[in-house]
């Protein structure tokens, strides 16, 4: 059995943890709203035609945000198609996904949504194929409470209050050239600043995140990135970060390593904004926003769209990964990645939520469940509160053919200073041999254990189907303890782990 120290101290903390940072991504993409959040023939309907047993699931999630209606979707949107009298809604072929949509469920329905669910709505703007009048017009029609012509229609669609939608996208991907509207860092650059200029002289309070690299694999990534920020550095709040990872070829090591690459891309993204922030003399920090982030097989048959001209089916099955216990094992260590960068990573979003690349998986007329990935999201948004701690990590290492030299164990811990609770995460790497992990936390104070968690499996491509729904969950850490300020545990090979803490005195 090989053996790993960790130290943590809450005089040390990294920032705080924003609960902004544990967001989700819904689009019109596949079955995700329709047959995923949306089924009025359900047994489980409720009077909206909303499925009560995914609702109850996204609760459990733990999810604060949730970015809306795209994704690639947004840019061929028109938001006006979303509201109004269902039955003079208009259908629309969807460009990016090769289908149709009914616009059956838009503003008013998802926003009711939220309300059951529990979550804040961000929203996206399509500056691919509209732009600032548009993304001004939408941002009148969701805020302004009233005495304007979009206001009002409003009101006359329904809902009497604003919308009050805090947090705005300017655009999606923009720089990817599948993207519709796709343009250089410099034509987009100049439109984004110009519609945050507008957007703001509507609203001033509101927050926005102008659009970064796609991927730091994009060839464009960090001049994207410099160019875009020197145009709009003081009309926007945050730039996003995309980033999806799949196992290649059988190499198993690389992708068990691939927050690596994650707080790689986050460090990279933060120096180029600090660096336009110098070259302009200015104050200003620009936050992270991670609005789009899983495990994704890209290249299986799953995430195949029609093609046919003639073929521009509803809600078909598009991206439907079924995960595994290797890949949640991943996604746990994509969430340490997003906590231990918290001062700068303002907000995340898991991409994407139900059906699509997602935690939680339906069948029409059938049960809903949650999937291997499901379960360190859940936990580690409702035990990570306080201040992120930096945890120092002494342990072996493995070579890996994409990342280099990592070590088997990586970690982050969190710290409520006025509720005195805390809690650590934690991955295994090592395929081999199980590792004895000790961790220091007399910078805790006097702490006990109040439970912990455990995501492993025998067979790490063991998952969660119909047929078999519970086959992956979590169990107990049996072994865990705490003797004289060291929480002792052994995690076994490929494994995440939870463990929550409480001071005693």
């Amino acid at each position: 059995m090989t053996t790993a120290r960790l130290t943590l101290d809450a005089r040390f903390p990294i920032g705080a943890v924003r609960r902004r940072l544990f967001g989700g991504f819904v689009e019109h993409l596949g079955r995700h709203v329709y047959d995923g959040i949306y089924e009025p023939g359900h047994p489980e309907a409720d009077e909206q035609g909303f499925r009560r047993d995914v609702l109850e699931l996204v609760r459990e999630l733990g999810v604060s945000m949730i970015r809306y209606p795209g994704g690639n979707f947004v840019s061929g949107f028109r938001w006006e198609d979303s509201v109004g009298p269902r039955d003079e809604r208009p259908r629309r072929l969807d460009l990016a996904w090769h289908s149709t949509e009914t616009n059956e469920v838009g503003l008013h329905e998802f926003s009711d949504w939220l309300d059951k669910a529990g979550s804040e709505l961000m929203l996206a703007v399509n500056l691919g194929t509209r732009g600032t009048l548009e993304a001004i017009d939408l941002l009148e029609y969701s805020n302004l409470p009233a005495g304007t012509a979009l206001s009002q229609r409003r009101i006359d669609n329904g809902r009497e209050a604003p919308f009050d939608v805090r947090v705005w996208c300017l655009g999606n991907e923009m720089d990817g050239p599948w993207q519709l509207g796709h343009r250089s860092a410099e034509d987009y650059g100049k439109l984004a600043a110009q519609t945050a200029k507008g957007m703001r002289q509507l609203d001033p309070s509101i927050e926005l995140v102008v659009c970064g690299s796609s991927g730091a694999q994009m060839p464009t990534f960090g001049e994207w990135e410099r160019v875009v920020l020197t145009h709009t550095y003081d009309d926007v709040d945050m730039i996003s970060c995309h980033a999806y990872y799949q196992e290649h070829d059988g190499d198993i090591d690389s992708f068990l390593a691939s927050s690596v690459d994650t707080d790689r891309f986050i460090e990279a993204v933060v120096a180029t904004a600090d660096h336009v922030g110098a070259v302009r003399g200015s104050a200003k920090k620009i936050d992270i926003s991670f609005d789009e982030w899983n495990v994704w097989y890209i290249d299986r048959v799953a995430s195949e769209k029609p093609t046919a001209l003639d073929d521009w089916p509803v809600a078909p099955r598009l991206l439907e990964d079924v995960y595994s216990a290797v890949d949640a094992v991943v996604f746990g260590s994509l969430m340490i990645s997003l906590i231990a960068h918290a001062n700068r990573v303002a907000s995340a979003s898991l991409a994407q939520l139900v059906n699509v690349i997602a935690p939680i998986m339906t069948e029409p007329g059938g049960p809903a469940w949650r999937q291997t990935t499901f379960f360190p999201f859940s936990i580690t948004s409702r035990l990570a509160r306080g201040e992120a701690l930096r945890v120092q990590v002494e342990a072996p290492t493995v070579d890996t053919a994409k990342h280099g030299t990592v070590p088997t164990v990586d970690a982050v811990a969190t710290h409520d200073a006025e509720t005195g609770e805390a809690a650590v995460f934690l991955v295994h790497r090592g395929r081999d041999e199980p590792v004895e992990v000790t961790i220091d936390v007399s910078g805790l104070g006097e702490v006990e254990l109040v439970e912990t968690h455990l995501l492993h499996d025998d067979d790490p491509y063991a998952s969660n189907t119909l047929e078999d729904r519970e086959r992956v969950g979590t169990s107990p850490l049996e072994d865990a303890r705490i003797a004289d300020g060291i929480l002792h545990v052994t995690l076994p090979p490929i494994a995440w782990a939870a463990l929550a803490l409480r001071r005693t005195v």
